[in-house]
Formats: structure tokens, C-alpha cells, sequence
């Protein structure tokens, strides 16, 4: 009769012991889920609030440049009115001039925008800046022996 009741006591025990491990597995297992799910929303959050800071600081810019070309385009009325009334109203030929001047400043500082070239990192020529013999003084031999030598292309 013990030997029955020890078969059902180990199974018993051995039952409780599994439920007990899957639980505790379960248990474990399920917090990393959770764990990764709260970073996942976090992650999305902080997506979500990158995009509208994105947003927000193009119409920034955005609003900027108008502002500034409304800013421009304001002085350069204001400065037109003021030559206008100059050769309205003021006899002092000095002041015109000068008026006169700043207007033929503002063109040629715009055009010299439009038609300037971006910086090179080479020098024309065989003999610029940024040659390996810059500064260096040849011998008459040596500069007709250089001369003959063919540059390759430069990209």
C-alpha cells in the first residue's frame, strides 16, 4: 500500500514541479516580450516626434527665406523711393551721386555673384599654388628638360 501512495506522491510532485518551472519559464519569457514591446512604442514615439520636429523646422526655413526676400525686396523699393526723390527734390549734386553710386554698387555686387566661378582645389598652369614646385627656382637646363615632359590630364 506505501508503495502505491509513493507513485502517486512522486507524480504529484513531479505535476507541481513542471507547473511550477513553466510558469517561471512563462513568466520569463513574457517579460522580455513586454519589455521589447514598451520599446517598441517608445521607438515610434520618438520617430513620430523626429518627423515633426522635421517638419517644423522646414517651414521654419522656409518662412525664413520669404521673410528675407521680403526684407530685400523692401530696401531695394526703399532705396529706388529715396534716388527718386533725390533728383526730385534735393539740389545737392554730391548727395545724388552718392545716391547714383550705391544703386551702381548693389547691381555690380549682383552680378558679380551670378558670374563668379566656385573655388578649384588646382592651379592653372604648370606652375600654380598647389604644384610640387611651387616657390622652387629651376636651372635653365632643368626648365627645358620640364618643359618637355607631358602633364597628364587633370579630372
Amino acid at each position: 500500500m506505501y508503495e502505491s501512495n509513493i507513485d502517486w506522491i512522486l507524480a504529484i510532485a513531479s505535476g507541481l514541479a513542471g507547473i511550477g518551472i513553466g510558469a517561471l519559464g512563462y513568466h520569463l519569457l513574457n517579460a522580455n516580450v513586454a519589455r521589447n514591446q514598451k520599446v517598441r512604442q517608445r521607438l515610434a514615439e520618438t520617430e513620430l516626434e523626429l518627423t515633426q520636429v522635421k517638419d517644423s523646422l522646414n517651414d521654419h526655413f522656409s518662412r525664413a527665406a520669404d521673410l528675407l526676400q521680403g526684407i530685400q525686396r523692401q530696401s531695394q523699393e526703399l532705396q529706388q523711393q529715396l534716388a527718386q526723390s533725390a533728383e526730385r527734390f534735393c539740389d545737392d549734386d554730391h548727395l545724388k551721386r552718392r545716391l547714383h553710386a550705391s544703386d551702381a554698387a548693389e547691381l555690380a555686387t549682383e552680378g558679380e555673384t551670378e558670374g563668379s566661378a566656385p573655388p578649384r582645389d588646382y592651379a592653372d598652369g604648370t606652375h600654380g599654388t598647389l604644384s610640387e614646385d611651387f616657390g622652387l627656382r629651376r636651372s635653365p637646363e632643368e626648365a627645358e628638360t620640364a618643359s618637355a615632359t607631358t602633364q597628364p590630364p587633370r579630372y
